[in-house]
């Protein structure tokens, strides 16, 4: 982590924490390359210091909050329009309506895939006891059908 100073809005100035792309790979567990990909994708925007891309606290939290998307199931998109709206007014109305309708259409669509999963599980499970039943049925008949011929040869075999 490196730390520069910044002038503040008060007009002092102030150490602002910026991190390096190791800094930020490191610390979320993402490779740098999954960081520049976000930056592609006008998710992320550092600042250059020489030819090095420096990440302020801003983009740490957008990156945290990236991540957080990404494992909920969002589409970049989708995190690109929630990121965004947080600028549109002060009180962050915008940015708080679109995730909740988003968020709860992720909820939907998880739960029909539960649904789904649930009802596979089941006919799976059906399934693993027919043909357990299947299989000791045969193993069964398979076993008296030696000892029924075993029995043959030995009678058989009797002067």
């Amino acid at each position: 982590m490196v730390q520069v100073a910044a002038t503040s809005p008060a007009g002092g100035e102030e150490p602002q924490r910026l991190y390096s792309i190791g800094d930020l790979a490191s610390e979320f567990g993402v490779s740098p390359r999954a960081i520049r990909f976000y930056e592609d994708h006008d998710l992320l925007a550092p600042q250059r210091i020489g030819g090095n891309r420096v990440y302020t606290q801003r983009d740490r939290a957008r990156l945290t909050l990236i991540l957080r998307g990404k494992r909920l199931g969002f589409s970049l998109s989708d995190i690109k329009e929630m990121l965004d709206l947080y600028y549109a007014d002060r009180h962050h109305l915008a940015q708080l309506r679109v995730t909740l309708a988003k968020g709860r259409g992720r909820i939907a669509e998880l739960e029909r895939q539960l649904s789904v999963i649930t009802l596979t599980l089941r006919e799976l499970r059906d399934l693993e006891t027919v043909i357990v039943d299947l299989i000791r049925e045969r193993e069964s008949a398979r076993g008296a059908s030696r000892a029924s011929t075993e029995s043959q040869r030995k009678e058989g075999a009797t002067p």
